[in-house]
C-alpha cells in the first residue's frame, strides 16, 4: 500500500555523535582486519557500512549490536558516554522523521518498562507502523492487533482505528490480501459513517484499497478507487500528493494506459524531489522505467533505473535494489542484451530471495525464463517457467498466475507439447 517514506534529517549534535560512532566502527574494524563488506557479511552492504564509517548515516540500536557482536566488542564500546536513554517524545519524534529503525528499537525498549494501558497501547501502534514502513508485515500485525484491543477497551475509536489501519497493512504485507481488504473496507465503512480519525484518513483508505486491488490484478477496480480519492488530492500538502499520484501513475500503468502513466508519474517525481523525497523519487524512477520500457523508449527507462539503482545502494536497501534489479533486466532484455538481463536477473531473484520480496523474485525468474526462451534453448525455459509458476502459485495474483502458465503453455505449444500447453491452458482457466 502506498505510503510516505522520508529519511531522517540529523541535527548537529546527531551528525557530531554519527561521525564518534563511525569512526569507532571504522578503528575496530580495521583492527579486526575485515573489509567493509566483510563486516556487512550479508545482512548488511558495503556501501551502508562505509556511510557509518564516515558518518553520512546513524546506525540503529539494531545494526550496532550485530556490528559489535562481528567485531567482538560491547555495543557501548561504540556509543561511549552516548549510550542512549529512549523517551516517549524522542521516540515519537525518530518514527515522525523516517528514522524507522531507531523508532523501532525505541519503542520495544519502552514496551519493555511497566506502562498503563494507553501508553502501551500508543507505542505498540508506533511499533507495528515502524515495522510496516520497513516491509515487516509479519512482525506489525501482533502489536496492531494488540494496539487496537486497548485503544477499544479504553473507548477511544479514532486511535483504534489507525491502529487497524496498520494491522490492515501488516496483512497486506505479508500477502494476505483477503483479510486486508476486510479490515480497510470495514474502517472505510466506518469513516462514511461518521467516524473522524484524520483529515486525510479515508483518502488514505481509498489508496490501501487500491493498492490491495492491484496485488490481486484487479486494475480497474484498482483505479476506480483512486479516482475516488482524486477530489481530496487538492487538500493535500505536496509531498502527500506526490504519493497519491505515484499510486495513480501505477495503476494507469498496469490498466495498459502508458501514456498516462508517464504523465501521471512525471507529475509525482517533480514534487517529491522538490521535497527531498530520496526514496520515493528513486521508487517512482523505477515505475516509471517500467512505463517508457511499455512505451518503446529504452534510453529514457535505461536513464531512470539507473538512477533507481544508485538510490538503492545509497540507502542500502536491498530489498528495494532486488526489483530495481529486475527493471533493468527487463530493459536489457527489450534491448536484445540477453546474457546482461539473465545476470541481473539471477542478481534480482537472489537478493530478492534474501530479503524476502516475493513479487521481485518471481518477476526476476520469469524474465530469466523468457531470455532463456529468447535464446531458443527450450528444455531450460521449460525449467525456468516451472520454477516461476511454483513462485507464483505460492501467494502470487490470480492474474499474475495466468500470466505465467500462459507464457509456459505457449513455450510447450511452440515446443510441439500439446497436450502438457492444453494443462496449462485449463489451469489457468481455472483460477480465479
Amino acid at each position: 500500500m502506498p505510503r510516505t517514506r522520508t529519511v531522517a534529517r540529523a541535527t548537529e549534535q546527531d551528525a557530531e555523535l554519527a561521525r564518534r560512532i563511525g569512526l569507532r566502527i571504522r578503528e575496530a574494524r580495521q583492527r579486526a582486519g575485515l573489509t567493509q563488506q566483510q563486516l556487512a557479511a550479508t545482512r548488511y552492504t558495503k556501501a551502508y557500512i562505509s556511510a557509518l564509517e564516515t558518518g553520512i548515516a546513524r546506525p540503529s540500536m539494531v545494526a550496532l549490536n550485530f556490528l559489535a557482536e562481528r567485531l567482538g566488542l560491547p555495543a557501548s564500546h561504540f556509543l561511549g558516554e552516548q549510550n542512549p536513554v529512549w523517551g516517549r517524545l524522542e521516540v515519537d519524534m525518530r518514527l515522525a522523521s523516517g528514522d524507522w529503525e531507531a523508532a523501532i528499537d525505541g519503542y520495544t525498549t519502552l514496551l519493555e518498562q511497566p506502562l498503563d494501558d494507553q501508553a502501551r497501547a500508543e507505542a505498540l501502534r508506533g511499533l507495528a507502523e515502524g515495522y510496516c514502513r520497513l516491509d515487516r508485515g509479519r512482525d506489525a500485525v501482533g502489536p496492531a492487533a494488540e494496539a487496537a484491543r486497548l485503544f477499544e477497551a479504553m473507548h477511544r475509536e479514532p486511535d483504534a482505528a489507525l491502529a487497524r489501519y496498520w494491522f490492515g497493512y501488516g496483512l497486506y504485507l505479508s500477502d494476505n490480501e483477503v483479510e486486508a481488504r476486510n479490515v480497510i473496507a470495514a474502517l472505510l465503512e466506518r469513516v462514511r459513517g461518521g467516524l473522524r480519525v484524520e483529515p486525510d484518513f479515508e483518502m488514505r483508505l481509498l489508496m490501501a484499497l487500491s493498492a490491495i486491488e492491484s496485488r490481486v490484478g484487479e486494475h480497474a477496480r484498482s483505479l476506480g478507487y483512486l479516482e475516488a480519492a482524486r477530489g481530496y488530492a487538492d487538500q493535500l500538502d505536496a509531498r502527500a500528493r506526490a504519493t497519491f499520484l505515484f499510486g495513480l501513475a501505477i495503476s494507469y500503468r498496469e490498466t495498459g494506459d502508458v501514456e498516462a502513466a508517464i504523465r501521471t508519474g512525471l507529475q509525482a517525481l517533480s514534487l517529491y524531489r522538490a521535497a527531498g523525497a530520496v526514496a520515493e523519487v528513486a521508487s517512482i524512477e523505477n515505475d516509471l522505467a517500467l512505463a517508457y520500457l511499455a512505451s518503446g523508449n529504452l534510453a529514457r527507462a535505461a536513464e531512470l533505473v539507473a538512477d533507481a539503482h544508485r538510490q538503492a545502494v545509497q540507502m542500502a536497501d536491498d530489498r528495494f535494489l532486488s526489483a530495481v534489479l529486475e527493471t533493468e533486466a527487463r530493459v536489457a532484455l527489450a534491448g536484445g542484451k540477453r546474457d546482461e538481463a539473465r545476470e541481473l536477473a539471477g542478481r534480482s531473484a537472489q537478493l530478492a530471495h534474501a530479503t524476502g520480496n516475493r513479487l521481485a523474485e518471481l518477476a526476476a525468474t520469469l524474465t530469466d525464463a523468457r531470455a532463456v526462451r529468447q535464446a531458443g534453448s527450450a528444455p531450460e525455459a521449460e525449467e525456468r517457467y516451472a520454477q516461476a509458476a511454483a513462485l507464483a502459485r505460492d501467494g502470487a495474483s490470480p492474474a499474475r498466475i495466468r500470466e505465467v502458465l500462459r507464457e509456459w503453455a505457449d513455450l510447450r505449444a511452440a515446443a510441439g507439447d500439446h497436450r502438457g500447453a492444453y494443462e496449462l491452458t485449463s489451469e489457468a482457466l481455472s483460477v480465479n
